[in-house]
């Protein structure tokens, strides 16, 4: 689309001599080889995004699925039973039920506490890390894709010079293919950055927020554990609380 607008604005020249195909044409391998790197960045970029962003708003599926049917059932393994089989939550709960049950095989005694917290970060750190998957690949677009640009900038000025040197002086005619190319080379190469720079902050700043919860979740479970299941969320002990306080106010209002 970036193309076409660009390729629309030069069409209003006398023949369409310099428009962007033309300036391409003009700048011969190395303007189609510049182009075709950028063109690749970009399309990379876009995918990661879209691929990243289906699988963050299924992690956030996977979280309120969590916070409203798991901290209902009686134990650990009823309600990762309620969790989707490849949830990152199931995988929390699955991964601190094995360490809890592993601790109990050691030899060498290790605090219960410090063995299930390490297992659980461990955990949050391969579900952060298959997250972050794609991200430095946009980083590393956002960086370098305005250089490539100046390259072909750099290429699109010399051969100006060069035409200007044949042809003794600097004329419009001479020079508006070369500098034409030179120019659209720094536009694509900050149309490929740009894009990918905001879509790198955008999914940093939401990997950021499922990490929060993932490791909210990791404590709660953790805290589930270490109790014996005395210890739930704060949330579900209001619930609980809440229920019997209205079931005696109810009682009084009967017996009236």
């Amino acid at each position: 689309m970036f193309i076409e607008i660009l390729s629309a604005a030069g069409s209003t020249a006398p023949q369409n001599q310099f428009g962007f195909w033309e300036a391409m044409e003009q700048g011969g391998v190395i303007a189609w080889f510049t182009l075709a790197v950028l063109a690749i960045m970009s399309v990379s970029s876009f995918y990661i995004l879209f691929s990243k962003l289906f699988e963050q708003n299924k992690v956030m599926k996977q979280g309120q699925a969590a916070r409203a049917s798991f901290w209902k059932a009686n134990s650990l393994k009823e309600g990762a039973a309620k969790l989707e089989k490849n949830s990152a939550y199931r995988q929390i709960v699955d991964d601190g039920i094995k360490a809890e049950e592993d601790h109990a095989r050691l030899t060498d005694p290790v605090e219960a506490h410090d063995w299930l917290h390490g297992s659980l970060d461990r955990s949050q750190g391969l579900i952060n890390s298959k997250l972050a998957t794609g991200l430095p690949w946009l980083a590393t677009v956002g960086a370098t894709s305005p250089f490539i640009g100046l390259f072909g900038t750099v290429i699109g000025i010399y051969r100006a010079l060069i035409k200007i040197g044949i042809a003794g002086q600097a004329s419009i005619d001479a020079v508006a293919g070369p500098v034409g190319e030179a120019l659209i080379m720094t536009a694509l190469g900050l149309g490929v950055a740009v894009p990918a720079v905001l879509a790198y902050n955008w999914l940093q700043g939401r990997n950021k927020r499922i990490a929060e919860d993932l490791s909210d979740f990791a404590n709660d479970v953790l805290g589930y554990i270490s109790s014996d299941g005395a210890v739930k969320p704060s949330a579900m002990k209001g619930a609980a609380q809440a229920k019997p306080a209205t079931a005696a106010a109810a009682k009084p209002a009967a017996k009236k």
